[in-house]
């Protein structure tokens, strides 16, 4: 394709996916590189939820972009953590039961998806990555067969 370019989605990710979202365009950051400055927004690419747009309020100079998700991956959601909206990297402003609040700066939302956003659009969002580290690490210390951090410095002063 001369102008664009086409992918493969496996079944087990077009299972998970807003697929609709997926069609004439897309939002696609650059990864970090090893050894590059470390700041910004720790995101992995990984789709985690779908969400619901349930509003959009347009502020001036922002919008502020109200999404639900099950409440399952709302603990996953930290204020002024890293989200990924259908691949657009952004921080969250509050967490509340099952709704997440956005704020997005004109730039944004005319330059990626966001512009096509209307209440009732569902996305594709990827939930905080150390949130979603923690979670796993303190889940899996509770069963018994999980290391205790003794055991994991044992292991590693064997080093």
């Amino acid at each position: 394709m001369s102008d664009g370019f086409s992918v493969e989605l496996s079944p087990e990710s077009q299972k998970h996916l807003v697929m609709q979202n997926y069609k004439n365009e897309v939002h696609i950051e650059p990864a970090m590189k090893m050894g590059d400055r470390f700041e910004g927004h720790v995101v992995q690419g990984h789709i985690d939820a779908i969400g619901t747009i349930t509003d959009i309020k347009n502020l001036g100079n922002s919008y502020d972009v109200f999404i639900k998700v099950d409440k399952k991956h709302i603990g996953f959601i930290v204020p002024k953590g890293s989200i990924t909206i259908d691949g657009v990297s952004l921080t969250v402003n509050d967490v509340n039961r099952d709704i997440f609040r956005l704020t997005i700066i004109p730039h944004t939302m005319k330059e990626t998806l966001f512009k096509r956003y209307k209440k009732g659009t569902q996305v594709n969002v990827e939930t905080d990555m150390f949130a979603r580290y923690v979670s796993h690490i303190i889940k899996h210390q509770t069963q018994s067969d999980s290391l205790s951090w003794s055991e994991v410095d044992a292991i590693n002063a064997s080093f």
